[in-house]
């Protein structure tokens, strides 16, 4: 009888220190719980907070990306143009904001980058890349000399421009307006807006000369971009 007692007396301290265990354990998580509710809230808060600052769009456009802030007249035409970068990203030259060449339309490629334009009405008669390293030059002094009065010539380095470019070649861009070209070394980075029958030198050029102590791209210098209003060609 006595052992019975015992062993009931026994359960009993233990069942009450189990409970109380289990009430000191469920007190400690709730408190603890509400504190890392607060925190997560809080830190979930601050999460959105500091996507709403890091996600605001980026002011460089991506390699489709045609629009420019630059507000033309009605006689006048808009274009962006960017050169390569490295021989890794093709360049990419825009009118109006629509993309006429680049690496989004396969149209694009190393060298010397060419987009001709009715200068009337803007519109595109000729594209084309021609390889000036492995290529041959005789295709773009063809083209060059084709190009007929009133026409807008846009052209972008790519990689390599110059290796093939001989004088001949040089100096059928010259009379395009570009003041640069003659100077057009290795590797360097080029873009140009001219004209034929153009009388004077063309302001919408950029140059970067490759440099291995100032180069981006090790081997290569970075990109460059050109933005403007191009006058409809008036007779």
């Amino acid at each position: 009888m006595g052992r019975r007692q015992n062993k009931r007396q026994t359960v009993l301290i233990c069942t009450s220190m189990l409970v109380l265990v289990v009430v000191l354990i469920t007190v400690v998580l709730q408190k603890y719980s509400d504190s890392f509710t607060a925190d997560w809230r809080r830190s979930l808060s601050e999460g959105f907070s500091i996507s709403r600052q890091t996600s605001k769009p980026t002011s460089k456009p991506s390699a489709g990306s045609c629009v420019t802030e630059k507000n033309c007249p009605g006689d006048h035409f808009s274009f962006l143009i960017r050169s390569g970068a490295a021989n890794v990203v093709p360049p990419k030259i825009c009118i109006q904001n629509n993309l006429v060449l680049g690496g989004v339309i396969n149209n694009a490629g190393y060298g010397i980058n060419v987009v001709i334009l009715n200068g009337k009405t803007g519109e595109v008669i000729k594209t084309g890349h021609f390889d000036m390293y492995s290529g041959k030059v005789k295709p773009l002094i063809e083209l060059l000399k084709s190009i007929e009065k009133g026409s807008i010539v846009l052209m972008a380095s790519y990689d390599e421009p110059s290796s093939k470019l001989t004088e001949d070649a040089r100096k059928l861009i010259a009379e395009l307006g570009s003041s640069v070209v003659q100077s057009l070394g290795f590797r360097d980075n080029w873009v140009f807006v001219g004209g034929k029958g153009a009388t004077v030198k063309s302001n919408f050029e950029k140059y970067l000369k490759n440099d291995n102590m100032k180069n981006k791209y090790e081997n290569w210098p970075e990109l460059i971009e050109l933005t403007g209003c191009i006058p409809k060609y008036l007779d």
